[in-house]
């Protein structure tokens, strides 16, 4: 138990250098755009942007969408309730609509693409990152190969262990919601979404960990 307690703290650490080395490249796009910039953050968290060491006097104005508005304490941040599939905003009404980890949980293929048009039609531009499905290791269950297991399969082991970022859930019905809220994407998939992106592959060992879809960066 103790083994599977340190290993998931590493698992943990790797999913935060991951996130600082894909934040390094967003902001080597970023340094080139004219000030300010407003960001549209789809299903983000203020503390993401201050763990990237967000500076206040950087003129980046970043708006959180989720579906309900949080508690924000940062002057350059604002939170805004919404749905990623119907964003109340106007076409091309922000500079970057930036998204991390969010477009597997917003429900069905169709619902995705909802969201990824949504992200093309209010951003200017783009960065849109996503698990891929093809991972060995499931990256919010952090079971190996748990996303290819039957769904009766998955709702039991949620039943009875604590998998990853989720508590062990007794409750058959409430752990087939958490298990169902979550549908990976593969590179043909993801590519489908955002048709003229160009991908950024993240990879571990040689193996792709997550995509990137970026476009309108006049690279």
């Amino acid at each position: 138990m103790l083994k599977k307690m340190v290993d998931n703290r590493d698992q943990r650490s790797l999913a935060v250098q991951f996130r600082r080395r894909r934040f390094a490249f967003f902001q080597s796009l970023l340094s080139h755009l004219e000030r300010p910039v407003r960001i549209l953050d789809v299903g983000g968290i203020e503390t993401y942007w201050k763990m990237m060491e967000l500076n206040a006097g950087d003129q980046v104005f970043i708006t959180l969408l989720n579906l309900t508005q949080t508690a924000v304490s940062f002057p350059n941040v604002t939170s805004i309730a919404g749905d990623a599939r119907a964003i109340m905003a106007e076409d091309a009404s922000f500079d970057v609509v930036f998204s991390n980890s969010v477009i597997e949980h917003v429900g069905t293929y169709q619902d995705q693409l909802q969201m990824s048009k949504e992200v093309r039609r209010v951003g200017k531009r783009y960065f849109v990152q996503t698990p891929n499905k093809y991972f060995p290791l499931e990256p919010h269950f952090l079971f190996p190969l748990f996303q290819f297991l039957p769904i009766n399969i998955r709702v039991l082991l949620l039943q009875n262990f604590r998998l990853g970022w989720f508590s062990k859930t007794p409750d058959k019905v409430k752990a087939r919601e958490i298990v169902e809220t979550i549908r990976l994407l593969d590179k043909r998939e993801f590519l489908s979404l955002f048709p003229n992106a160009q991908i950024y592959e993240e990879k571990i060992f040689g193996m792709t960990k997550s995509f990137v879809a970026y476009e309108g960066w006049g690279e």
